[in-house]
């Protein structure tokens, strides 16, 4: 009999270890950093701003995204360029490879609004590479106007992916001569609201 009360006092002992092993602790990810990339465009360094504090709270791979060709330092031209790639449907090429993308679990994706659109760089990011089981998270600046079709084109561009709730935030106003908008006060205040946003998706 006592043996076999031994025998239930190791059983019961070796389920109890098991069921807590895997519960994570209260206030952290349960994913690993190096399963986080955040992939960001960033033209007047509002998005990488953000892009930073991302990867202050997870962690994980911080990754610009560059062209072959940079657009013009000229606003206007810019612009221009811009509407007639989303009119054609062009994608530029990226300088930016990321060999190792399979590897990561969770990819972050940030960028401005352009012409109320999703820029066409990122657009090329979404399209080159195959994000298929990923959990995808976009993040957004704006000059006040808002994510426009965004979010929107990012879902239709990761049919096979988990698109979770985005972030956005007011950053600089290029056209106006505001450039870095998201600095000083401003700064601790997206801080805190990428915090929230963070551990409703209970990624922190």
């Amino acid at each position: 009999m006592t043996h076999l009360l031994f025998a239930l006092f190791l059983l019961i002992s070796a389920c109890s270890s098991t069921q807590t092993k895997d519960i994570p602790v209260a206030g952290e990810s349960a994913l690993a950093p190096d399963k986080i990339l955040i992939v960001y465009l960033s033209r007047t360094n509002n998005t990488k701003t953000i892009a930073e504090i991302i990867q202050k709270q997870v962690g994980g791979t911080l990754v610009a995204l560059e062209l072959e060709k940079p657009y013009p330092e000229n606003y206007r031209a810019t612009v221009d360029q811009v509407v007639k790639e989303n009119e054609t449907g062009f994608l530029p090429p990226l300088k930016t490879k990321i060999a190792d993308i399979q590897t990561y679990d969770v990819v972050f994706i940030g960028f401005p609004t352009w012409g109320m659109k999703l820029p066409p760089p990122m657009k090329s990011f979404l399209k080159h590479y195959n994000l298929k089981g990923k959990t995808i998270i976009p993040f957004n600046t704006n000059a006040g106007y808002g994510i426009g079709s965004s979010f929107e084109t990012v879902k239709k561009l990761c049919p096979d992916s988990k698109v979770l709730e985005g972030f956005t935030t007011g950053g600089g106003s290029e056209r106006d001569g505001i450039y870095l908008g998201i600095k000083d006060e401003k700064a601790g205040e997206a801080e805190t609201q990428v915090k929230e946003w963070l551990q409703k998706l209970k990624m922190r």
